[in-house]
């Protein structure tokens, strides 16, 4: 039997993929860059489709052939939806050829993707990357254009999956769509960065990660640091938009025990998870963080007024908390104030990220998915994947 071929559709994952200085990176392109890389070491054939960046319209990249499609600012506004976008999509959907397409994300490149596989009577694998993409109302898709194929392109997959129990739940009471939870993965981090029990005085440090957005409050984060002076607070991501993100800095620079350190490479995360006694996350919407897994690889605590499924709480991997600034404040006191409770988180953190999000564990979930049991992908028709053929 032929190896079969893997299409994997991230138009945003061009720097995550091929490690450019151009282009975006974020939680979704750094799974998707990852997931390509682990299935080329299991033996597949992996295609991988981006925007394009440079020059070349094709190229191999860590045993990954990368396919562009246009520019993302390449055509006339207002036609470019269908030509290039599209048209580039389709061509690059041909040029793979391959058994399953996976795409990750809602969007409306979820349809134009479905509808393609439906076509060629090809296997499309979707993945959630938040609650948002679980909720009715679609939050993220502002234009009607976007929900209407973002809907199709669920509707026509032939799998989906997502990354929580309650995102599952979700999923099938808003678009009457089965889906299998599948935890995210995460690299094992180096033995040297992994924190251990600490005996003397724990860090002082609050870290904050991700894009200075609305939706991320860091005006949170910024507030508890007022209310507790003998802490330092570290600020950690780019802005997002330069209104609010500049506002956001403004208020930074007049709190004396706070510190911004701009956008910081993935590579040199280690070092600031190393430093300090708990993540923080003050969003009031998201997925499964990226940063929650980073810092539970490393035995590092979150104080979070976001928790998946109730985990920080059920787990003991840190402290979830409502979303006022006292209530983020007395979080992160109770943690770094105590060497008993600091250490009995941590142990926790590190032991659940063993058990559930090393690569080798979540990945073959996924494959799984996307292949079926030893490898024999079998195009399934969409209808039998759903809970019942009526849509919301």
């Amino acid at each position: 039997m032929s190896v079969p071929r893997i299409c994997i559709v991230s138009h945003a994952a061009f720097r995550a993929l091929t490690g450019s200085t151009t282009g975006h990176i974020g939680g979704v392109e750094h799974q998707t860059s990852l997931l390509a890389k682990w299935l080329v070491a299991r033996g597949y054939a992996v295609d991988f489709v981006t925007w394009r960046e440079g020059e070349e319209a094709e190229a191999m990249v860590d045993g990954v052939r990368l396919l562009t499609v246009c520019r993302q600012d390449e055509g006339l506004p207002g036609l470019r939806f269908v030509f290039p976008r599209w048209t580039s999509l389709i061509a690059a959907l041909r040029r793979s050829d391959a058994d399953v397409y996976y795409h990750n994300t809602a969007e409306c490149v979820t349809g134009q993707v479905g509808l393609w596989c439906r076509a060629a009577s090809r296997r499309f694998v979707f993945s959630a990357a938040s609650h948002a993409d679980c909720d009715a109302a679609l939050p993220c898709l502002p234009r009607l254009r976007e929900r209407v194929l973002y809907r199709l392109g669920l509707r026509l997959a032939s799998a989906a999956v997502v990354q929580t129990e309650m995102q599952r739940q979700m999923m099938e009471a808003n678009f009457a769509r089965a889906s299998a939870v599948v935890p995210m993965p995460c690299p094992e981090p180096d033995p040297r960065h992994v924190l251990q029990p600490s005996a003397g005085p724990l860090s002082t440090r609050a870290l904050w990660v991700g894009r200075l957005s609305d939706l991320k409050r860091p005006e949170l984060f910024l507030a508890a640091a007022q209310l507790a002076p003998g802490l330092q607070f570290d600020l950690v991501g780019p802005l997002d938009g330069d209104a609010y993100g500049n506002r956001i800095l403004e208020q930074a620079k007049r709190i004396p025990n706070v510190t911004y350190h701009g956008p910081v490479a993935r590579a040199d995360m280690a070092r600031l998870y190393q430093q300090s006694g708990c993540l923080v996350c003050t969003s009031h919407l998201e997925g499964f963080p990226n940063t929650f897994l980073e810092a539970w690889s490393q035995g590092l605590p979150v104080v979070s007024t976001w928790d998946p499924d109730d985990l920080i709480r059920r787990r003991g991997l840190g402290v979830a908390c409502e979303g006022t600034p006292s209530a983020v404040a007395q979080g992160i006191q109770s943690l770094v104030g105590s060497i008993d409770a600091w250490s009995a988180a941590s142990a926790r953190a590190r032991s659940y990220y063993l058990a559930t999000h090393r690569p080798d564990v979540t990945f073959r979930a996924l494959e799984r998915a996307l292949v079926g049991e030893g490898g024999a992908v079998v195009p399934a028709p969409a209808d039998a994947a759903r809970v019942s053929s009526s849509t919301s």
